[in-house]
């Protein structure tokens, strides 16, 4: 009977980095994952991405620190940054490789159960497949915006998201079906004012109210979208900002719908923001507007 040798950290690390640079080679930007299946945080020059974390911050792209440090936006495929010695201290104590599915042009659908498993074989058409821990992970070929929670157990990780690479999987990649981009599509909820807060009357003579006018609430999100974009410093501050002045002229009246909000924080991930940055400064614009 014969065991199996315990793997040494030089070896493990051998072991990840080599996997990085082979996946590299295909065409995936790949990035040291901890023990824990979480990404490496910013490192001290890059706490809440001083370092402005893109280099145009229009788009997404690779971190301009040497370091693995803003997750997703950290992957490469460049072999010389994969085995560099900033990097080094990361696969020492990496658990695993993650990659950037949206930077390779796929989705990854993670279904986190045997339940979630089975709805997709009965509705989704069939990709590829990776067996997972505790389910599986379907990959099509196209991109779109990342969301969790789009059903019980079920993920969507594309752009601005990593994956946690398992193996190659089985089957042939179909393209991203209107079906999986449908998941992520919310139906309208409006943004109810909190009980006693004004409401803005409508005009006299029986006219519409203002703020319910189409083009008067697509100039004023356009405007907001602008001012975030072209924020060259103190973008957290800019975000508040905006988000409190779109809240105190649209948020009141029923026309804000999920839809709206979502084009805000794109654009304010797209500065660097986090998911939870943007629901902080989202909670509490409202809560200084009494709403």
């Amino acid at each position: 009977m014969t065991h199996d040798l315990p793997i040494r950290r030089e070896d493990r690390t051998g072991r990840h980095l080599t996997l990085a640079l082979e996946l590299g080679a295909g065409g995936l930007p790949v990035l040291p994952l901890r023990a824990g299946k979480g990404p490496f945080g910013n490192c001290p020059d890059c706490v809440d991405n001083a370092c402005g974390g893109r280099p145009n911050m229009k788009t997404p792209g690779p971190c301009l620190c040497p370091y693995p440090c803003h997750a997703w936006a950290a992957a490469t495929t460049d072999p010389h940054v994969l085995a560099s010695a900033p990097w080094a201290s990361a696969w020492r104590r990496a658990g695993g490789v993650a990659y950037y599915p949206g930077g390779a042009g796929l989705t990854v659908l993670d279904l986190d159960d045997a339940d979630a498993v089975i709805w997709a074989r009965e509705h989704l058409p069939p990709t590829r497949t990776v067996t997972t821990t505790r389910g599986e992970h379907w990959i099509y070929r196209g991109t779109m915006r990342s969301v969790n929670g789009v059903r019980e157990s079920v993920d969507i990780k594309s752009t601005m998201a990593y994956a946690r690479w398992r193996r190659p999987g089985t089957g042939a990649m179909a393209e991203l079906p209107a079906v999986v981009r449908a998941l992520a599509v919310k139906a309208p909820t409006a943004v109810r004012p909190a009980p006693g807060a004004a409401t803005v009357p409508a005009p006299g003579g029986g006219g519409e109210c203002r703020h319910r006018t189409p083009s008067y609430l697509e100039r004023g999100l356009a405007m907001a979208e602008q001012r975030i974009t072209e924020a060259r410093s103190a973008v957290h501050a800019t975000v508040y900002r905006t988000f409190l002045a779109v809240l105190s002229a649209h948020g009141r009246c029923g026309c804000l719908t999920d839809a709206h909000v979502e084009r805000l924080f794109t654009a304010a991930q797209a500065k660097g923001e986090s998911p939870r940055h943007c629901a902080d400064a989202w909670a509490n614009a409202r809560t200084a507007l009494g709403m």
